[in-house]
């Protein structure tokens, strides 16, 4: 006589585990918002201790979802947008979506055709990360399935959106600066013409004012270059010979301007701090002095969209301009004088 095979584990028995309802059980496996921390980590233990696997195809059946979600980027550099899809990815892993990525390189024509692509597999949601943090076309209208928009957000506030709070960061970074007794303060940043760059200066203001201070000369807008950071110091220090800090718009503008006071015999930081933006390690990390910069949380940004469209393909998405917290990673280059 053959031997019986085992039987499979169902969710029944993960739930009977854990302690918890069936409907719940599910909603943890599959990664929805409305669980607790603690019982999603309860019953994703019990699942794996009784080696619990999800039959896709019964589930989709079931639901009527796919169990796939796309992930549409226009970061042909990949710098902001990549962080942002780990994120993504994270939350997704979680309630084992499978997930596919195209990259529109910028190109809306590339993007229409990958949408179309996306749309051809029975997507149960897409995830559109920009390049930037200015306000995108929406992607929304008409389509069959929910939209969610990381990094840059639609222009359509009936979408759900998630950007990183550059006024806040901006603010981080001249607090820390008020804290060391800084009070001349500069501002070197990015083109006018980038939301970014416009966020960030009006952060770097209201912190000023909020503290009875003005901006030591003006914003000084230029490329997100090293170049830019160089040639500015110049302004700067012609405008004002004794400026104390800076706070400048990225990475790159920041290391330029070391580069400049460091030639004019200024030292960073006992004569003047200077703090970054976006915290690319690479260059943030090895820049004499290492830079302190504002940290944007991309993956945490990503991660959230993906939760939000988790919630949004349950019908529950709360729509708007969600403006996640940035964070200061301070190193040497604003140590106290």
């Amino acid at each position: 006589m053959p031997a019986q095979r085992p039987r499979a584990v169902t969710i029944t028995d993960v739930a009977a585990r854990a302690g918890v309802s069936i409907a719940t059980a599910s909603k943890a496996i599959n990664g929805r918002a409305q669980v607790r921390a603690e019982t999603r980590e309860r019953v994703l233990q019990a699942a794996e201790e009784l080696g619990f696997r999800p039959n896709a195809i019964a589930r989709s059946l079931l639901s009527g979802q796919s169990r796939m979600v796309g992930l549409l980027t226009s970061d042909s550099v990949g710098r902001f947008g990549i962080p942002v899809l780990f994120g993504a990815e994270d939350a997704f892993g979680v309630g084992e979506m499978a997930v596919l990525l195209c990259d529109a390189r910028g190109d809306s024509i590339r993007e229409q055709h990958h949408l179309r692509t996306l749309l051809s597999h029975r997507v149960d949601g897409l995830i559109v990360v920009g390049q930037s943090t200015d306000p995108r076309p929406s992607l929304s209208r008409g389509l069959p399935v929910p939209v969610v928009y990381a990094y840059a957000p639609s222009e359509d506030p009936g979408d759900v959106s998630f950007v990183p709070d550059d006024v806040g960061g901006a603010r981080l970074a001249v607090e820390h600066l008020l804290a060391l007794g800084r009070r001349r303060i500069a501002h070197i940043t990015g083109p006018v013409d980038y939301q970014a760059a416009l966020d960030r200066a009006a952060g770097v203001r209201a912190a000023l004012e909020d503290a009875g201070l003005t901006l030591c000369g003006q914003a000084w807008h230029g490329a997100w270059s090293q170049r830019w950071g160089r040639q500015a110091a110049e302004m700067v220090f012609r405008t004002d010979p004794e400026p104390d800090a800076v706070v400048c718009g990225n990475d790159q503008i920041a290391a330029g301007f070391i580069d400049a006071a460091r030639e004019r015999g200024r030292r960073v930081p006992d004569d003047v701090a200077v703090v970054g933006y976006d915290n690319w390690e690479v260059l943030a990390a090895e820049t004499r002095p290492p830079l302190t910069t504002v940290d944007m949380n991309l993956e945490s940004l990503g991660r959230t969209a993906a939760q939000q469209l988790f919630a949004a393909i349950d019908g529950g998405a709360t729509p708007g301009v969600h403006r996640m917290p940035c964070r200061l990673i301070i190193r040497d280059s604003t140590a106290p004088a």
